[in-house]
């Protein structure tokens, strides 16, 4: 990604306390640079639309943190909003002494002159922030808008991949390169399985020593695998592993069954696993809205994020049990057990994952999936990772929720979502919500 930007705008007018303002300004750039890097700081604060306009020429932002110094009339506001289109996160400051006397900053109020005319300039919802520099909620909200921006850069830069359809029934994840184009900025390429299975197929048994190696280290119990399989495995992470590096794949949907046992006899699920340790967001069942969610979670929290069905519900824990076949992240599985090898649940072919994930004192449910009309929406949900053993043959993660569990359940089943969701190892939900706006998504918390 090229370089990334955060434009300070401090706006304002001369006839307010210039000594108070000046105190917010240098609070504002420490906060600002302790966040990021890459800020671009205005020498002064912009006490005039001359000031304004000549700052606003030396910039390339990616988002703009617009900051009534002090109060300024909505002039200032369309002048930024007509020269960006970026997001922009409005700051308005607390004022800082109310004693009976002068009115230092009167920054709230400009707050509503810049937000009634972003309002009837823009779409897309408003990133707004009330606070002084030194508070923490204000810390936490900036950074927040500030690494969402960043991830809306990113999926600019984004090639994803579907390899193969998806199996009939599973048309919710099926992506159209022009609305993953024009919703998310991203770049979607297809291949068919059988390409990557024939290439796979090509490989000597010398040609994928590395890669047996490496998976034998990540994982427990390859050994126990039938001798072909293992082969043939490797063969496959190979051929995937090649195909994601020379294309220069961040995020990849994999059809599976039925091809990957009746054409190939291996299946793909421990490939799927090791490209996800290796920092490429992948999801089975050619899932590729599926895939994209995984990659925003796994770019909000440096690891690699779950993704699987909601399979089991417990009012008295009150906890969801997701669960698949056998995809997850080996890196994710519990320290006691490390990331087991298995077959598949039902074809009873291998190599698979078999482990219950570790724990998380904060964990995210999210998803990017589409209403009955058609439109994205985001499914946020917070809670944390139990410590549990694995709930079923494959992998799986225990969430104890924040909001009663069966209402949850209840109430996405029949708010018709679909029934893959990933689980990130955070709470990244500021984050989701804030790149949700910029994206102009729904928001749906549960």
């Amino acid at each position: 990604m090229s370089n990334f930007q955060v434009a300070y705008v401090p706006i304002g007018v001369p006839t307010f306390h210039l000594e108070s303002a000046q105190k917010e300004f240098d609070k504002s750039v420490e906060l600002l640079n302790s966040l990021t890097d890459g800020v671009r700081v205005p020498d002064e604060m912009l006490l005039s639309l001359d000031k304004l306009n000549a700052f606003l020429g030396t910039i390339s932002p990616d988002l703009i943190v617009l900051q009534n110094i002090t109060f300024a009339n909505s002039a200032y506001a369309s002048e930024v909003l007509r020269k960006f289109d970026c997001p922009i996160l409005l700051w308005t400051l607390r004022e800082p002494v109310i004693d009976g006397g002068r009115l230092r900053l009167n920054s709230l109020t400009g707050a509503y002159s810049a937000a009634n005319t972003y309002s009837f300039m823009r779409e897309e919802p408003l990133q707004y922030v009330f606070g002084a520099p030194q508070e923490a909620e204000t810390k936490a909200q900036i950074n927040a808008v500030i690494r969402a921006a960043k991830i809306k850069k990113e999926l600019k830069s984004l090639n994803i991949v579907q390899v193969g359809h998806t199996p009939q029934g599973f048309g919710f994840g099926r992506a159209m390169d022009v609305e993953m184009l024009k919703t998310f900025g991203a770049t979607l390429l297809s291949i068919e399985a059988r390409e990557l299975i024939d290439v796979a197929k090509s490989y000597s048994d010398e040609d994928i020593k590395e890669y047996l190696a490496e998976t034998e280290k990540a994982t427990v119990g390859l050994e126990n695998t039938p001798e072909k399989n293992r082969l043939d495995y490797a063969r496959l992470y190979r051929a995937y592993s090649e195909y994601v590096k020379s294309n220069n794949i961040g995020a990849l949907s994999s059809r599976c069954w039925p091809d990957f046992f009746t054409a190939f006899g291996t299946p793909v699920c421990t490939v799927l696993a090791m490209l996800n340790d290796m920092g490429v967001a992948a999801s089975c069942e050619a899932d590729t809205y599926g895939a994209l969610t995984m990659y925003i979670g796994q770019k909000l929290t440096g690891i690699p994020t779950f993704f699987g069905d909601p399979v089991s519900l417990d009012e008295g824990e009150n906890t969801i049990t997701f669960w698949h076949c056998g995809t997850a992240a080996c890196s994710l599985a519990r320290k006691d057990t490390g990331a087991e090898i298995g077959v598949h649940c039902n074809r009873k072919i291998g190599p698979t994952l078999e482990f219950g994930c570790k724990t998380s004192d904060r964990a995210t449910i999210f998803r990017i999936g589409k209403d009955k009309y058609g439109e994205f929406r985001l499914f946020i949900c917070k809670g944390k990772a139990l410590d549990k053993p694995k709930q079923f043959n494959g992998t799986s993660v225990v969430i104890e929720t924040e909001n009663a569990s069966k209402d949850i359940v209840v109430s996405s089943v029949k708010d018709g979502w679909e029934p893959h969701f990933a689980v990130a190892f955070d709470d990244i939900s500021a984050e989701l919500k804030a790149l949700a706006d910029m994206l102009d998504i729904e928001v749906c918390e549960y």
